[in-house]
């Protein structure tokens, strides 16, 4: 027992031990420093990443606000190949999309719109990519598509725009009818405010249809319940 070894023997069975785990005490204290130091470096190496594809979406955006589309196209391809884990990614997508749209290339546009719907991290601009898809394809005359497209997602805080874009589609399809419900339901979505009402009451009247009238408040009910005899 160890109680029973000499200082000697005991000295002697400490120098095995340690001779016999250093070598993984050793290895784990070094694996455990590489994860860590590794750790520090991606977190900075990421934050490095993300800066630099801000800079480059502040510059495509400036692009575009000086009509350069060239330069705008250019950086918008740089920022979906080399920064494609980044939400400016998207929104580069998004961008030459529109560039394609304005140069009158629908069909070319629905490859970076699509890739937005499916594969974006970011609800919203998946919901707005899913909209953009449905104009694009009702302007093809595919009004079908459209429809289909919008039924396959959710709305979320663009059922106006949703109701309004599928009533666009209806109304390429002469079905007057469906248009008008459409547009009616675009005008009492909750994001109402978000659309353009007078457009859509526009619409709704030039179908021929008259425009659902705004919901009455508390005090016009009260007003006129007192106007009753």
């Amino acid at each position: 027992m160890a109680e029973d070894l000499t200082d000697d023997e005991q000295l002697e069975t400490v120098k095995r031990a340690v001779a016999e785990y250093a070598p993984w005490l050793i290895g784990g204290a070094l694996i455990g420093a590489g994860l860590f130091f590794g750790f520090r470096y991606y977190q900075n190496s990421s934050n490095e990443r993300a800066l630099k594809a801000a800079v480059q979406f502040s510059a495509m955006t400036d692009a575009l606000q000086a009509n350069d589309r060239s330069r705008s196209r250019q950086i918008a391809d740089t920022l979906v190949k080399d920064y494609a884990n980044t939400p400016y990614a998207d929104q580069a997508q998004l961008t030459i999309a529109r560039l394609y749209v304005d140069d009158g290339q629908l069909e070319n546009a629905i490859a970076p719109i699509t890739s937005v719907m499916n594969n974006s991290k970011d609800t919203e601009l998946r919901q707005i990519a899913r909209l953009r898809l449905a104009r694009i394809l009702t302007d093809q005359g595919k009004a079908d598509a459209a429809i289909k497209t919008l039924g396959e997602g959710t709305p979320g805080a663009f059922a106006g725009r949703y109701h309004e874009v599928r009533g666009d589609a209806y109304y390429a399809k002469k079905d007057i009818a469906a248009a008008v419900t459409e547009y009616k339901a675009a005008l009492g979505a909750a994001d109402a405010g978000d659309t353009d009402s007078a457009l859509l009451e526009l619409k709704i009247q030039d179908l021929g249809a008259a425009a659902a009238p705004p919901p009455a408040s508390a005090a016009s009910l009260g007003t006129l319940n007192k106007a009753k005899p």
